[in-house]
């Protein structure tokens, strides 16, 4: 699978949804970031792209499920979609259980059991920070509940001036 391939997939995927594509787009890429500045394993930071694309994956099913974005919504509906994509580029097993855990957690904060999860929360609260809106006071508690990777606080800390 090459990256290029799986994000025109997850493009497709969220089709219309601009603001969406958008916000995978970003998390991916500073997903990327922190990975290479962490210096992790060319196979955690495989699963790491993978996972930040499709860490959202399941948002239009919750919205039709659920009628809710909410995030444990997405966790419930996510890991099936993303399996079904992954499945159509003959990913390994191993590497389709750990992006879909991922897909399944990235709104669990209190077990977080790798650098490659840890990188997905850093990353997708950097984007969504600054689309929610956050203040910097609630920016400030979460750099402080969240972010464990050097350069991920420093991202954080860089990009909202805390």
């Amino acid at each position: 699978m090459h990256i290029s391939q799986l994000i025109q997939k997850a493009i497709e995927f969220d089709s219309g949804d601009a603001r969406r594509i958008q916000h995978f787009l970003k998390v991916y890429q500073f997903a990327a970031l922190i990975g290479t500045l962490e210096k992790i394993s060319a196979a955690q930071q495989e699963v790491l792209d993978a996972a930040a694309i499709l860490h959202d994956i399941g948002i239009h099913a919750a919205e039709e499920k659920y009628g809710s974005s909410a995030g444990n919504y997405q966790e419930i509906e996510g890991p099936a979609i993303a399996h079904q994509i992954l499945d159509e580029f003959s990913c390994s097993p191993q590497f389709i259980a750990r992006v879909c855990f991922l897909i399944g957690h990235h709104h669990t904060y209190n077990q977080v059991d790798g650098v490659d999860y840890q990188i997905l929360i850093e990353a997708d609260f950097l984007v969504n920070a600054y689309e929610d809106n956050l203040t910097s006071s609630a920016i400030k508690t979460a750099a402080a509940r969240l972010f464990k990777t050097k350069n991920g606080m420093l991202l954080l800390k860089t990009i909202y001036n805390i």
